[in-house]
């Protein structure tokens, strides 16, 4: 007899305990499109709390927890030294990392982290720049090892490396005196041989992540764009005037084409609706 009350015990334990976990779910839903509402309106400070709430009724709730972090990195802005700005920006890190921890492919935390880096480093001391360019540079490196048909993260390598590459580069070339129509190379071995080393392959990679980016994606005129930019600087860095100016022509290709893909995408027909 007391056996059987016993299992009796156990299966209404068993029942309250999945009843409770059902209702804490359903709470979460709702407590999860009452934040969505929010954020659709741009209450971000409200749909922050509903998020919050969402995630800590059910942990398992990912959507929550990406709206949640979403709700901080949108509030965040790059450069602005507020504290509750860097509290956004700490608490967006934060929850996007909890995502992946549990979902370490989780395409929008890795491409949400990838963007905060890179947009850290529009501000700070030269070495916090560097270091953001470099945290960018490894967010994109992992995009592309879980999904490499993806065009954006070969993009923003391309990005990244000419960021590194450039102010170095133009700083030479005031230093040697050369004119801005000058396509180069830099004729002051001294100054030209260091920077070769130190970013001609830097430049190469930026060359091939571009040219990848648009294999995938052919209209990416911003792509096309970067290519122009990490030619001319190749160009500073060339071993002949002939070399330099192959690569000044090519840039000037790249351009051609990125100003035509703007025009032909701003007179392409907009897709039209259907409707019911």
């Amino acid at each position: 007899m007391k056996m059987q009350q016993s299992k009796w015990l156990m299966c209404a334990l068993c029942a309250t305990l999945l009843s409770v976990a059902g209702c804490a779910k359903l709470k979460s839903r709702d407590h999860m499109n009452q934040g969505v509402q929010a954020y659709k309106n741009n209450h971000y400070a409200e749909a922050v709390r509903h998020f919050k709430e969402a995630v800590t009724l059910d942990p398992t709730n990912q959507n929550a927890q990406l709206y949640l972090a979403t709700s901080y990195m949108i509030q965040w802005v790059p450069g602005a030294d507020a504290p509750d700005n860097k509290k956004n920006y700490d608490m967006a890190k934060q929850e996007f990392d909890e995502v992946l921890k549990k979902d370490p492919s989780n395409p929008l935390a890795l491409a949400s982290m990838a963007s905060m880096a890179y947009n850290s480093a529009s501000s700070g001391t030269p070495d916090q720049k560097a270091t953001a360019l470099e945290e960018a540079r490894k967010w994109n490196q992992r995009r592309i090892e879980v999904d490499p048909k993806d065009p954006e993260p070969y993009y923003y390598l391309g990005v990244i490396n000419w960021s590194q590459a450039f102010p170095p580069i133009r700083d030479a070339r005031v230093e040697a005196k050369m004119k801005n129509e000058d396509p180069g190379p830099i004729k002051d071995e001294k100054i030209k041989e260091p920077l070769k080393e130190k970013y001609g392959k830097q430049i190469d990679d930026g060359i091939d992540n571009l040219k990848k980016c648009l294999a995938l994606d052919k209209e990416n005129e911003d792509a096309m764009s970067y290519l122009n930019l990490l030619l001319r600087t190749k160009a500073a860095l060339d071993d002949s005037e002939e070399a330099a100016k192959a690569d000044v022509a090519q840039a000037e290709d790249w351009f051609n084409k990125s100003i035509d893909t703007k025009k032909m995408k701003a007179n392409r027909p907009a897709a039209k609706t259907q409707t019911s």
